[in-house]
């Protein structure tokens, strides 16, 4: 990855979209999650879990991780605009990003230019943040946290995933892991660890958020195990902003 241009054959070189999450006592669209695809000359389009790493590697994160906030402070303008409520929308911040000392300044710079509150934005940070050695990312998050933006956790419950680690970390949601939710229903003991898992959550006072939902039942199950959020094939597919306003 060479470079990152703004737009390629017309087309922007990034696009967001964005999936409802789900209140699951009311079935009310409350926040979005953002996904962002990748529009690149001779790949086509690429998702987020084949060009990240390699933005990565190629030191491009930075600038890549400008253009999405632009486009989604662009978007929050766009819904505030056309009447939508809503508290939040996440956007993906790579480690590098959240380990930079000059991103809590950037993000200001968008909040003023456009005039948005920095609680309009939550950012989903990688599980890769429980590895970390020192507290430079924990450090940062909590900084991010007192100036008003909301954190997330994604990917929380995955195999290997270091439990403990979480007490170091002052996020506001925890995105589920899909992997976590296929285990309900399986049998009462791995309904049990589902409820365990939430439960853990909400009591480190961070709100868990069930990620790969695909039916109502499952819903029910985690609303009663403490869960409240949900998002994945039930609560909708994603949409581009123009769906969106439609």
């Amino acid at each position: 990855m060479a470079g990152i241009p703004s737009t390629i054959g017309g087309l922007r070189a990034i696009q967001l979209s964005f999936r409802p999450m789900r209140e699951i006592s009311s079935g009310r669209s409350v926040s979005y999650l953002s996904r962002t695809q990748l529009n690149t000359p001779e790949l086509g389009t690429l998702m987020p879990e084949t060009f990240r790493p390699a933005a990565e590697y190629s030191g491009q994160s930075k600038k890549l991780f400008q253009l999405e906030l632009l486009q989604l402070a662009e978007a929050i303008d766009a819904l505030t605009v056309y009447g939508k409520i809503f508290h939040w929308i996440s956007l993906d911040m790579p480690l590098s990003i959240l380990k930079d000392p000059e991103t809590p300044a950037e993000l200001n710079r968008i909040c003023e230019q456009f005039t948005i509150s920095p609680n309009k934005f939550c950012f989903a940070i990688p599980e890769a943040v429980m590895a970390e050695t020192d507290t430079t990312a924990a450090d940062q998050l909590a900084r991010l946290r007192r100036r008003g933006y909301h954190m997330m956790l994604t990917g929380f419950g995955e195999s290997g995933c270091p439990f403990m680690k979480l007490s170091e970390l002052a996020v506001d949601h925890v995105l589920l892991s899909p992997g976590v939710i296929q285990y309900l229903g399986r049998s009462e003991r791995s309904d049990q660890a589902v409820h365990s898992i939430i439960s853990f959550v909400n009591d480190l006072q961070s709100e868990p958020v069930a990620d790969g939902v695909k039916s109502s039942a499952q819903a029910e199950s985690l609303y009663e195990f403490g869960c409240t959020y949900c998002t994945g094939p039930l609560s909708g597919d994603y949409l581009t902003l123009e769906e969106l306003t439609q």
